[in-house]
């Protein structure tokens, strides 16, 4: 089943109306924060606030994910003991480095009684997590490590190499391309880091579009006035999804039955064009069921 994962919001586990608020967004993720954004004094309560929050339900279509600290904390495993329990659509592993990191968190999901439906995440956001990123992908190639979905984190990325995060992000972009092709050999979704600059629209908009054209599945922001332009650039738009329809309409026609490739409106397409022209279908009529 193909998901909309346009927008990925970040809310922290600490704030109660925040997550009350998260329920009536557009978002197309809500990642309920128990790491960077919660205080280490509001740790704890934040576990319980978040876990009774995805138990109690009510986020609609929305793709529910907890994010951990990470399990050399203080916090880490007890975080992904009460997420296996709370059964959210997916978990979200920081500073994932290594296959092992995968592997391990796997292990415990199965375990534990995770229900099939919670997925693996793996923040991608160390120069090692960079470096193994193929073999990490790899580890999703076994159904039982449930790796779904790569998450950049581009902040991380910048601090620990001491790149700038500079307008093109022309330091990293050769990273973000490494983990969008590692992850597409696997059949893994990859959204893109955040935008920090909150008043700068024109901004987070080019990175959008920066991170659509590179391969990404979507964008993850930090606050709700991002989430629009996010959906925007990461749905197909309209004049993209009536040539998608052409293409298959061209292969569907008797004449074109037992042919690979055609000529349509001038332009030579093949059946992989047709593959992606399903593809581009799929997640506009699954972004016009959310409307």
């Amino acid at each position: 089943m193909i998901r909309p994962r346009r927008s990925a919001l970040y809310m922290p586990g600490s704030n109660a109306r925040a997550i009350e608020k998260a329920r009536s967004l557009q978002a197309d993720v809500i990642i309920l924060d128990l790491e960077d954004s919660v205080a280490p004094d509001l740790k704890d309560a934040a576990r319980a606030q978040v876990c009774d929050a995805v138990k109690a339900g009510g986020f609609g279509q929305r793709e529910v994910v907890i994010r951990t600290n990470g399990m050399d904390t203080a916090w880490g495993k007890a975080d992904l003991a009460a997420a296996i329990a709370a059964g959210p659509d997916a978990i979200l592993l920081p500073k994932v480095s290594t296959p092992g990191d995968i592997t391990m968190a796997a292990r415990e999901l199965n375990e534990g009684g995770a229900p099939d439906h919670t997925r693996l995440w793996a923040m991608i956001e160390t120069p090692l997590g960079i470096l193994n990123v193929d073999a990490i992908a790899r580890t999703a190639a076994d159904p039982a490590a449930r790796l779904a979905v790569f998450v950049m984190g581009t902040n991380d990325i910048a601090k620990e190499t001491r790149a700038r995060l500079i307008p093109g992000r022309a330091p990293m972009v050769a990273w973000l391309s490494r983990c969008i092709i590692a992850a597409r050999a696997y059949g893994i979704d990859v959204l893109d880091g955040v935008w920090n600059q909150l008043a700068d629209m024109d901004g987070l908009r080019a990175e959008c579009e920066q991170g659509r054209d590179l391969g990404m599945d979507g964008k993850t922001v930090i606050h709700p006035n991002q989430i629009p332009i996010a959906n925007e650039i990461f749905a197909p738009p309209a004049a993209e999804v009536d040539w998608a329809r052409k293409i298959i309409a061209a292969f569907e026609l008797p004449e074109n039955a037992d042919k690979g490739a055609i000529s349509l409106d001038g332009k030579m397409v093949e059946l992989l064009h047709a593959e992606m022209a399903r593809r581009t279908l799929a997640i506009s009529e699954a972004v016009a069921a959310r409307a």
